[in-house]
């Protein structure tokens, strides 16, 4: 088990599999620069990890090319691929035990702000959330480490985040939990997402979930 006072929540791969979205938007962009992709299959590891990181690390994009490949695919995502989701099963229930258990709920995302809440509004789940904590468009907060630390900076300000606090961090890939770890956070990670088991074990991830329900008796 455990328990914590304030649950961090990833997005993507955690809450709503975004999968199809993400990766239509990032072929958008890349047939729109004439650049070659693998399959559907072979691309999964784009999911989870900030744009600017997929395009640099694996298509060796220079910074130039990353800001363009990025305004590209937000020009589709933005109208299109936002909504090219769904919510997975379970993740409700999730929510409304969690929220009557008297924990307080805050997203951390490498998404941005305005995407994130959007789809969080569009799928009733902004209401469980004490804050939306994402990226800002102008990438100078991409990777989670930041995104946790201005999830945490207003939760304080907003008188949500007590010095004794016990905190977890629930997410699906390596990078949800390196980001945690830099805060001190322990990561529990989840297996219906986007990362394997291998993965999250490796990154350091204090214990595994199968479904939401399981996470939630290791959150009670």
């Amino acid at each position: 088990m455990h328990r914590a006072d304030v649950v961090l929540l990833d997005l993507d791969g955690t809450l709503t599999d975004a999968g199809p979205g993400i990766l239509n938007c990032i072929k958008y962009a890349l047939d729109d620069m004439g650049v070659q992709y693998p399959d559907d299959a072979a691309m999964r590891v784009f999911l989870g990890p900030p744009l600017a990181d997929t395009f640099g690390r694996h298509f060796a994009m220079s910074d130039d090319q990353i800001e363009y490949a990025i305004d590209k695919y937000r020009e589709r995502y933005h109208d299109v691929g936002l909504f090219e989701n769904a919510v997975y099963d379970g993740i409700p229930e999730l929510m409304d035990r969690l929220t009557a258990s008297g924990r307080t709920l805050a997203i951390a995302t490498s998404k941005p702000t305005y995407s994130a809440t959007r789809i969080l509004e569009h799928f009733d789940l902004a209401q469980y959330m004490t804050f939306i904590g994402g990226a800002d468009l102008a990438g100078t907060r991409h990777n989670k480490a930041s995104v946790i630390q201005h999830t945490l900076d207003e939760l304080r300000t907003m008188d949500r985040l007590d010095p004794d606090a016990k905190l977890v961090m629930v997410g699906d890939r390596e990078h949800d939990v390196h980001g945690a770890r830099e805060h001190d956070i322990d990561t529990i990670g989840v297996l219906w997402g986007y990362g394997s088991q291998e993965e999250l074990i490796e990154a350091g991830a204090v214990q595994l979930a199968e479904t939401p329900a399981v996470l939630g008796e290791l959150l009670s």
